[in-house]
């Protein structure tokens, strides 16, 4: 198939790209002007996005492509006021001319990837900040392509991932730095659930949805939201113990010293449907072991 995929330079992007090529897809890649393009596959096509849709449109009739992925976007847990603007240009304006122009040029099936987030305290929609409320915003705005055209648009909607190259601020990267300096960390209580998924289980959920939708001719899934969400229930201190015991070490950890994040998510949503015919194959505990080689 012929893919164009936003956010292929990030940890998601840059795993399901390696997935995708060794199933023998043609893949392209919309980046921005400031994208270090160098980091991306020399098999995968870039397509340097400067806001003119109309570009974009011509580039993407010419190519016709089977399908989008759309994982760009701005993660902030909690925003500052001036950073409102960099939030809702990512994730609501950037996802919104992509569909466009998708549209517009015939493309079969749109995939976007969402954020459990999007549902605290388990409600059909409450977002936990302002970047979950973008992501809603963009799915909002689906609906009247879904409605306008023969687009058959679903979204993804992802817990906490993690896994090897994974160069993001995370829980275990932090744990491993201070399991190599014993410095002392500060956290909060650790009563928190954490929906904790390994990113080969989450790529596995991709490539599973790509093989739904060429076989939806009846567009069935179109609309709908599905998650790959862990059937694996750990406290955020429960995590830390296995973690400490698959890497043999002992963590210094203050628990109980930092406050709770305002409307922290204490039980991740439970509601939300996984994506038919997938299932997690590699547990925490492997996938720890998967990411630190042990």
């Amino acid at each position: 198939m012929k893919i164009l995929i936003s956010g292929a330079t990030g940890f998601i992007g840059t795993h399901l790209i390696k997935r995708l090529l060794e199933e023998d897809n043609s893949l392209y890649a919309i980046v921005r002007p400031s994208t270090d393009i160098n980091v991306l596959s020399k098999k995968v096509t870039p397509y340097v996005f400067d806001n003119d849709i109309d570009s974009l449109i011509s580039f993407m009739r010419t190519e016709k492509f089977d399908g989008i992925i759309h994982l760009a976007s701005v993660f902030l847990a909690q925003h500052k006021p001036e950073e409102v603007r960099k939030l809702v240009d990512s994730n609501v304006v950037f996802g919104t001319l992509l569909l466009e122009a998708s549209v517009k040029s015939d493309v079969p099936w749109f995939v976007n990837t969402g954020t459990f987030w999007q549902h605290y305290q388990d409600k059909e929609y409450s977002p936990v900040n302002l970047y979950s409320a973008t992501k809603q915003a963009f799915e909002d705005i689906s609906k009247y392509y879904i409605e306008i055209s023969p687009i058959n648009f679903v979204t993804i909607k992802l817990y906490d991932t993690f896994g090897p190259l994974d160069t993001r601020p995370k829980i275990f990267n932090l744990w491993t730095k201070i399991s190599k300096t014993n410095e002392a960390l500060d956290m909060s209580g650790g009563e928190q659930i954490i929906n904790m998924n390994y990113i080969g289980n989450v790529i596995d959920g991709y490539v599973r949805m790509i093989t739904l939708l060429k076989d939806d001719s009846e567009k069935k899934m179109c609309g709908r939201s599905f998650t790959v969400r862990s059937d694996e229930i750990l406290t955020l201190k429960q995590l830390a113990t296995l973690f400490e015991r698959v890497i043999n070490t002992k963590l210094n950890i203050n628990w109980g010293k930092k406050d709770y994040r305002p409307r922290e998510v204490m039980v991740p949503w439970t509601l939300g449907e996984n994506i038919p015919g997938w299932k997690p194959l590699v547990s925490i505990e492997e996938g720890i072991r998967k990411t630190f080689d042990l």
